[in-house]
């Protein structure tokens, strides 16, 4: 016995792309609507990590987290005026443009001051 051919109101799989979670997919839809919006840049502050020998990044960000002697952190627009010596993580980077990156990090030292983000490296 053969299926019923399918009505005008039942859905249909045509070249659908694998399956994501619905977080997964909500959280690029809501990168990619921020990183269009005219507000992106309030939104989000200025980043620049690097050391004495490389620049690994330098630009708007929505945050960065981190981790020194008392654990791990992030840091968001507005954020109060900070200073704090970094120990070796992962520091990663939710960027405008590029979505998260990730900087493994043997140490180093993050200064926060009206939404603009200086981490320096390898110190």
């Amino acid at each position: 016995m053969s299926d019923p051919a399918p009505t005008v109101d039942q859905p249909q799989a045509i070249n659908q792309p694998p399956a994501t979670s619905r977080t997964e997919r909500d959280e690029r839809q809501a990168l990619h609507d921020l990183s269009k919006s005219k507000n992106a840049n309030k939104l989000s502050m200025h980043v620049r990590v690097y050391s004495p020998f490389r620049e690994y990044y330098d630009g708007p960000a929505f945050s960065i987290s981190a981790e020194n002697g008392t654990g791990p952190f992030d840091i968001l627009p507005k954020h109060h005026n900070f200073i704090s010596l970094l120990m070796p993580c992962d520091l990663v980077l939710r960027t405008v443009s590029k979505g998260d990156q990730k900087i493994r990090i043997s140490g180093g030292i993050m200064h926060v001051k009206a939404d603009e983000v200086i981490v320096f490296l390898d110190v």
